[in-house]
């Protein structure tokens, strides 16, 4: 797996991370705040963010950023897995391109749909700082986006398909992980992997490769769960 690739599955895997901003209030002092995130089909970041927040505030007046996530059930911080994205933060127009899927990782939003002054950014990489783990650490300044492939115009389609046709195919793949779970569900798809929901718990299946199309799709995912299937 490419260090891009390696950091793209590490972003992917978490819903929270600290977004730093240049504060407008305190002419530019540096300003940090949680917020949830999601990172799109090429790896760039997703936020659904207030107008009255502070944060969105900050980079409306300059779009710098950072976001810095890793595992929060970690206690071993210094050791883990960590990244920090470096980019510029820029609305996006409407909401309806990106509803659906941000409310698959995030339904407990969906309220914030009816307010008037929530809207989505994309923060587009600059540069990625990766900490893989102690002694690990890399710059990513190239190439951390995927290409642009059909798959996210085949990811409603593949998902219905996937969670009617092959539920035994992904509880295969959760139990690779060491998992025996007793309800699963595939929640989202992108070239990296699969999110799935196992027992109210958010896991990643990373692909063995890049997958750009659903044909690709279906075949790592049988390449993870060869082991498991009778």
């Amino acid at each position: 797996m490419s260090h891009a690739r390696e950091a793209r599955c590490l972003l992917r895997a978490h819903r929270y991370g600290v977004l730093s901003t240049l504060s407008k209030r305190f002419n530019g002092h540096p300003f940090g705040s949680i917020a949830p995130y999601l990172a799109d089909y090429d790896g760039s970041v997703l936020l659904f963010i207030s107008g009255l927040a502070e944060h969105t505030k900050n980079l409306l007046q300059n779009p710098r950023v950072s976001l810095l996530t890793h595992d929060q059930n970690d206690p071993h911080i210094q050791t883990q897995g960590r990244l920090t994205v470096v980019g510029e933060a820029h609305p996006l127009d409407g909401r309806e391109p990106y509803e659906k899927r941000w409310l698959r990782h995030f339904p407990e939003n969906a309220q914030l749909f009816e307010l008037g002054d929530f809207s989505f950014f994309r923060i587009v990489p600059q540069a990625v700082r990766h900490v893989a783990g102690f002694g690990q650490a890399r710059w990513i300044n190239s190439h951390f986006c995927a290409a642009p492939s059909p798959l996210a115009l085949e990811t409603e389609n593949l998902l219905a398909r996937i969670n009617a046709e092959f539920p035994d195919l992904i509880k295969a793949c959760i139990q690779r992980q060491g998992i025996s779970p007793r309800h699963w569900r595939t929640l989202d798809i992108d070239c990296d992997g699969a999110t799935v929901i196992a027992d109210q718990k958010m896991l990643r299946l990373n692909f063995p490769s890049l997958a750009p199309n659903a044909q690709s799709v279906m075949d790592m995912l049988h390449q993870l769960a060869e082991k498991n299937i009778p």
